[in-house]
């Protein structure tokens, strides 16, 4: 089994940056890529970005490339997602999932840290 957990979030102005990290524990070893998400309030949880443990292979959301750097830290087992030229709607709590080794879900979730952005 693999916990994860986020730390990082809070309140920025537009324009501002943050780094969010997410620390892996368990059966790392199983872990295939870990990915960041985002809910908004009244709306659907997003994909934001996600990098492969392995490979290193990376994806990111449309509405945050550029602006979105994922990384990872084998060694210490984390991830990291590091925002710059935040926005107004980059407001939402965002979480940490990790994806195991051949399964193609995210079933591995933390508990979500709140990004907040001001105009």
């Amino acid at each position: 089994q693999v916990q994860v957990l986020e730390s990082g979030g809070g309140l920025v102005q537009a324009g501002g940056s943050l780094k969010l990290s997410c620390l892996a524990s368990g059966r790392t070893s199983s872990i295939g890529s870990m990915g960041w998400f985002r809910q908004a309030p009244g709306k659907e949880r997003e994909f934001v970005a996600a990098i492969n443990r392995i490979s290193g292979s990376i994806t990111y959301a449309d509405s945050v490339k550029g602006r979105f750097t994922v990384s990872r830290d084998n060694a210490k087992n984390t991830a990291y997602l590091q925002m710059t030229s935040l926005k107004p709607e980059d407001t939402a709590v965002y979480y940490c999932a990790a994806r195991n080794l051949g399964i193609s879900e995210y079933k591995n979730w933390g508990q979500g840290t709140q990004v907040t952005v001001s105009s």
